[in-house]
C-alpha cells in the first residue's frame, strides 16, 4: 500500500541507487532480480510522475553486449548478455518512458570504494596473503571511484534543477584498462612489486553469468549538462588508494 505524502513534503528529487547487484545470483533467479531492478524502478518512476519529482536512477554497463571495439555512446545499441543486465535494462526503460522530461539514468561500471567488497580492496587484501596473483587480461573497462561518481550525481542533481536535459549519462572515470592492468596499477601505487601480478584469461574463472569483454563507455553527453567527463581512472585511484589501504586490516 502506498500512502500519500503530507502536503508540502513531497520530494523534489529522488535518487535511486538501490539494486539487486548479485550478478551470478540473478542468473539463477531472473524473475526476482527483475522485480527489484525493473519493477522497483518502475514503481519509483510512477510515484515521481505523480508528485512531479525528478528521478536519478543508477544503472550499469551490463545493458550493453560487451562486444564493441570503441566506447559505447549513451544511445548505443542495447543488448544485455545476462539476466542482471536484462533486469537493469527493464529499470532504465521504465524510468525513461515514465519520466521523459525528468528522469535521469546514470550508467556506471567497475566501481570501487572504501566501503563494501570491490576489486581494489580485494587486491590490497590478497597482496598480504599471496605471493602472486593471476588476474584476467581480456576484459576492458573503466575503474571508477565511487566518490567521483557520487560527486557527479550531486552535480547532475543541481544542474537538473536548472534544466539539464533528462536522459542517459555515463558515470565512469575516463581512460580504460583491463583487470590485470588495474591490479598492476594498484600494486605500483601501493609501493608493491607489480611483477607479482600475472595475466590470465577469463576462461580460467568460469562463472554462472557471462561477463562483457568490453565495458568502456563514452562520455559525450555530459557536454549537454555543461560538465566535463570524469577524470582519468589512474588519477582517481591515486587519490583514493590511501583511504582504501586504511580500510584493509593488516595481515587480514
Amino acid at each position: 500500500m502506498t500512502l500519500p505524502a503530507p502536503p508540502g513534503l513531497a520530494p523534489a528529487l529522488v535518487l535511486h541507487a538501490a539494486a539487486w547487484t548479485d550478478v551470478d545470483g540473478a542468473e539463477a533467479d531472473e524473475a526476482a532480480a527483475t522485480r527489484v531492478n525493473g519493477t522497483g524502478a518502475e514503481t519509483l518512476a510512477l510515484a515521481c510522475a505523480k508528485t512531479g519529482a525528478r528521478l536519478i536512477h543508477v544503472s550499469t554497463d551490463y545493458v550493453f553486449a560487451g562486444d564493441a571495439t570503441e566506447p559505447y555512446p549513451e544511445d548505443g545499441p542495447i543488448n544485455p548478455i545476462n539476466a542482471y543486465g536484462r533486469s537493469k535494462l527493464a529499470g532504465e526503460r521504465a524510468v525513461l518512458e515514465t519520466l521523459p522530461e525528468t528522469g535521469y539514468v546514470v550508467r556506471t561500471a567497475w566501481l570501487y570504494g572504501r566501503h563494501g567488497k570491490n576489486f581494489v580492496t580485494t587486491m590490497l587484501r590478497l597482496a598480504q596473503e599471496r605471493e602472486t596473483l593471476d588476474v584476467v587480461d581480456d576484459q576492458l573497462g573503466q575503474p571508477t571511484w565511487s566518490l567521483d561518481l557520487a560527486r557527479r550525481i550531486v552535480e547532475l542533481a543541481e544542474l537538473g534543477e536548472a534544466g539539464a536535459p533528462a536522459g542517459v549519462y555515463h558515470g565512469t572515470n575516463s581512460g580504460q584498462t583491463t583487470w590485470y592492468g588495474l591490479a598492476r596499477e594498484i600494486f605500483a601505487e601501493a609501493g608493491l612489486d607489480a611483477g607479482r601480478v600475472r595475466p590470465t584469461t577469463s576462461d580460467r574463472f568460469v562463472r554462472p553469468a557471462k561477463r562483457p569483454a568490453y565495458s568502456v563507455l563514452g562520455h559525450d553527453r555530459w557536454a549537454a549538462a555543461g560538465l566535463p567527463p570524469l577524470r582519468h581512472w589512474k588519477e582517481a585511484l591515486r587519490e583514493a588508494l590511501p583511504g582504501l589501504r586504511e580500510a584493509i586490516p593488516a595481515n587480514s
